[in-house]
């Protein structure tokens, strides 16, 4: 689990890099012109981060299944040449996916000047503006949504069907509780990352205002990769225990903050 985690923080880094340093430096400079080149970068760079976010968590999915369906051979069956060809596979098509997809964008033709109604270059947006015919892109999107996206969700739902009729067959309540305390960290996860996606597209099909797609995709673009290691350091029984600390440090020092502002 630990090993996929470090994959997971990495792609999340990845994602973030693509999207934040180039937003904050246009809201610092009032600038929101970017290159041809420095646009198609950032497209191939964040198609491959949300691919690859999206296998690992699959990955990650079989993982807690067999880790509660099969325990007793969890060692056996989930050996570090398995764990490593996994992650291999996911990267090797993250960047295949992104390559193709960059490559057909690069065969159409654009204006000289012309303003993406976005904070990032989406592929999505890069199409509707191209003057030359965008079939083939709108289907090999359509298809890799299918394919590629729903194949890794639907592998996350088979994998927890089978964890939920495993956890019912479980006795006693606290057997049951420790069960799903291993899966709850990545359960949060991949609700987080499906339910900001599904809501960024839902919310552009209900409105085709810009300015209220790219706050939807700030969601899953920044706030839900920086959850993340939050939600997963939770379960750290030493994180806890630092954070019960913070939270008695401060709220021993309110009190006599508040005090002195009275006596004063």
């Amino acid at each position: 689990m630990y090993f996929f985690l470090s994959n997971l923080s990495l792609v999340d880094i990845c994602l973030t890099s693509t999207t934040v340093p180039k937003m904050l430096w246009n809201i610092q400079t009032q600038s929101k012109v970017i290159t041809y080149a420095g646009c198609i970068t950032q497209m191939y760079f964040f198609i491959f981060s949300g691919g690859l976010d999206d296998f690992l968590l699959a990955v990650m999915a079989y993982d807690r299944y067999v880790a509660i369906c099969h325990p007793l051979h969890y060692t056996v069956i989930m050996n570090p040449p398995l764990c490593g060809l996994l992650v291999l596979i996911s990267w090797i098509m993250s960047a295949l996916n992104s390559l193709v997809q960059t490559l057909i964008v690069l065969q159409l033709s654009f204006c000289t000047d012309f303003e993406i109604p976005h904070f990032f270059c989406e592929i999505k947006q890069m199409v509707q503006l191209a003057c030359s015919n965008t079939f083939l892109n709108t289907m090999v999107m359509y298809f890799v949504t299918v394919l590629l996206g729903g194949g890794p969700l639907a592998g996350i739902i088979y994998s927890y069907s089978k964890i939920v009729s495993s956890i019912r067959t479980i006795p006693s309540a606290q057997g049951k509780y420790k069960a799903f305390s291993t899966c709850a960290s990545h359960l949060s996860v991949v609700s987080l990352f499906y339910g900001t996606i599904l809501g960024v597209y839902l919310s552009s099909a209900a409105t085709q205002s810009s300015y209220s797609n790219g706050t939807a995709s700030v969601m899953y673009t920044v706030v839900t990769p920086m959850l993340n290691p939050f939600i997963y350091s939770l379960r750290n029984n030493d994180i806890k225990r630092a954070l019960k600390r913070l939270v008695g440090m401060v709220a021993v020092k309110v009190p006599i903050i508040l005090g002195l502002k009275k006596c004063t």
